[in-house]
């Protein structure tokens, strides 16, 4: 079970509460207006993040090795989108967890993550195999 989802609305009340025990009405509506504040805030991320994300194509990633390195467990869909500006490629059936995204650079490299609950539980990076991006060594190198 995912404790945020307890423990931030427990300590939202406990702030309205706290305010309204210490400054009366006007305490609550201070408290009231800085909760709606920080929901706003979270809103506005949100949709700055999609909108960026509205602009490139499903799946894309610039480069698959460095999504790699900068993945770590625990973390948020919202955010792994926000790293790569776009939205991942769904493997998985819609509404089924886990959830498993894939995102694809030019070079043919993958990294695909398996998200439960929206916290990323494991990623595989695969590269396509060095032969098909070396040239024969048969050829002549190019030049004069």
């Amino acid at each position: 079970m995912n404790w945020q989802r307890i423990a931030i609305p427990i300590a939202g009340a406990a702030l309205v509460v706290a305010a309204w025990r210490g400054y009366g009405w006007p305490g609550v509506a201070m408290a009231a207006s800085a909760l709606l504040f920080w929901v706003l805030l979270n809103f506005t991320r949100l949709m700055h993040i999609l909108k960026q994300a509205a602009d490139r194509p499903v799946g894309y990633v610039a480069s698959a090795v460095m999504l790699n390195a900068k993945l770590r467990p625990g973390v948020s869909l919202m955010h792994v989108v926000a790293m790569t500006r776009a939205l991942g490629q769904q493997l998985s059936p819609p509404e089924v967890q886990p959830e498993t995204y894939r995102w694809t650079d030019t070079g043919g490299s993958h990294v695909t993550g398996e998200f439960s609950g929206g916290k990323l539980v494991k990623w595989e990076l695969v590269r396509p195999p060095a032969a098909a991006l070396e040239q024969p060594r048969d050829t002549p190198p190019a030049g004069p």
